[in-house]
């Protein structure tokens, strides 16, 4: 699926301030000319200089905002973050900084980077494999070489990267895959605002992330959220986690299926507070005007010694409209019901789960007017991520489920993602329009790839 880039690039720019001002247009200007004058030209000194000048200006009188708190899973490696781990790429964390995690830019180096100039910058990006997916351009990415810059230096800070100094799997996971989908999800906000007149309570855009477990949804939708604060718009995320069953629901439905071990512990169709769900997706859509409030659900993974349950109401975060989109994640969020006689030829217990779904699209799909599904070649995958994430918990010093509990825990998983996940990736999600999906496919290391 592809739409047209000049949507992507002529929207209206939220008022933020500019990391390139003093240098407005520079970029592209010289990117345009040496593109089209001399594609076989590597490197062009007036670029490094001008990223050099950029980068040092980040010191001057408007200091840069505080991060967001990352959260807790994000802390420790094996939590889904690899491409994050390589130190010397950090910046020097004992400078002393206002921000909770990390040092401001003036850690950076003093002189022009080593490693790569604009123009690389600009290959690198035109090389990624949701660029075509896109209908981006080199022409178009060319004109919006400033946004990619301010993105991805933001994107440095949130996850505390030299962004002078960034690694293959750095540069892959930024310029291949966060800011070409917040494009695409800039354009979809476009689309969505178009269609109410001025002085319309527009409501937020709900965009879908439907991806198996452990494969970096959570990681997207944090830094696309804070894309969006940086941008001047107004964000809110929540998981199909959030309405979960409590834990004494969770109970209720174990007895209440004796023997269906997919129904056991919490995960699959039927394990949510679906009347709950519509109460907190209908609120959010609401969140339309300046002062209006409310508080997000969440759910404790580790309660009751990983079996979860509902995070008291007290610890639940607060948004404020007007809110701009609604991000909403969910391992199988998209699945969609199947003739008895194939899920029954997966795994027999699937047979409730499959009813249980009829469900789901009042409660959830109803709401999302965008979706962004993430593929994966292979399910055997969600085991080994799950497990990282797993240890990443218990090192950070959060009770969590052991090895062998992983395991126990994913095989639950398996059968539905055996039985949907075809259909999702062939049909898309039920009520889902072609002109409003992307498919994004993943290898094992979680980054895109070129897809069918």
């Amino acid at each position: 699926m592809k739409m047209a880039a000049v949507n992507i690039l002529s929207q209206p720019w939220p008022p933020t301030t500019s990391l390139y001002a003093s240098n407005s247009n520079i970029n592209s200007f010289y990117i345009l000319n040496n593109y089209n004058n001399n594609k076989s030209n590597a490197n062009n000194s007036k670029l490094h200089s001008y990223r050099h000048s950029a980068v040092s200006s980040l010191n001057g009188p408007n200091p840069p905002c505080k991060l967001s708190p990352m959260p807790s899973q994000f802390s420790k490696s094996g939590s889904g973050c690899s491409w994050m781990q390589d130190n010397t790429m950090r910046h020097n964390n004992s400078a002393s900084s206002d921000c909770g995690e990390g040092p401001l830019y003036s850690v950076f180096p003093t002189k022009p980077a080593a490693v790569s100039s604009v123009q690389d910058l600009f290959k690198f990006i035109c090389s990624g494999p949701l660029i075509d997916k896109l209908g981006l351009t080199p022409e178009a990415v060319a004109e919006s070489i400033d946004k990619w810059l301010s993105y991805g230096l933001h994107l440095c800070r949130l996850f505390q990267l030299n962004e002078l100094y960034l690694n293959e799997p750095q540069k892959v996971r930024l310029y291949h895959y966060y800011i070409p989908v917040f494009f695409w999800c800039e354009d979809q906000i476009s689309q969505h605002r178009s269609l109410y007149k001025d002085g319309d309570d527009i409501p937020p855009l709900v965009i879908g992330f439907s991806a198996p477990q452990g494969c970096g949804k959570t990681t997207l939708v944090f830094a696309l959220g804070y894309l969006f604060k940086v941008t001047g718009r107004k964000s809110a995320s929540i998981s199909i986690d959030d309405f979960y069953l409590t834990a004494e629901g969770q109970a209720k439905l174990r007895e209440e299926n004796p023997g269906n071990s997919l129904l056991e512990l919490r995960g699959n169709a039927g394990s949510h507070d679906l009347p709950f769900s519509v109460e907190t997706l209908s609120a959010l859509t609401k969140l339309s005007k300046e002062g209006m409030k409310m508080k997000l659900p969440r759910y404790d993974k580790s309660a009751y010694s990983g079996k979860g349950d509902r995070a008291d109401p007290s610890t639940w975060p607060e948004v404020e409209g007007p809110l701009t989109a609604v991000l909403f994640e969910g391992w199988m969020l998209g699945f969609k019901p199947l003739p008895m006689e194939v899920v029954k030829a997966v795994d027999s217990q699937l047979e409730t789960v499959n009813k249980n779904l009829e469900a789901y699209y009042d409660a959830w799909y109803k709401f999302i007017k965008a979706w962004i599904i993430i593929k994966i070649k292979d399910p055997s995958c969600v085991y080994q991520w799950r497990l990282q994430a797993e240890i990443a918990m218990r090192e950070a010093g959060n009770p969590g489920m052991s090895d062998d509990e992983v395991k126990d825990f994913v095989s639950r998983y398996l059968p539905a993602y055996n039985a949907y996940l075809p259909t999702l990736y062939s049909e898309g999600p039920e009520g889902s329009d072609p002109k409003h999906l992307i498919v994004v496919e993943i290898d094992e290391g979680r980054n895109p790839i070129l897809g069918n």
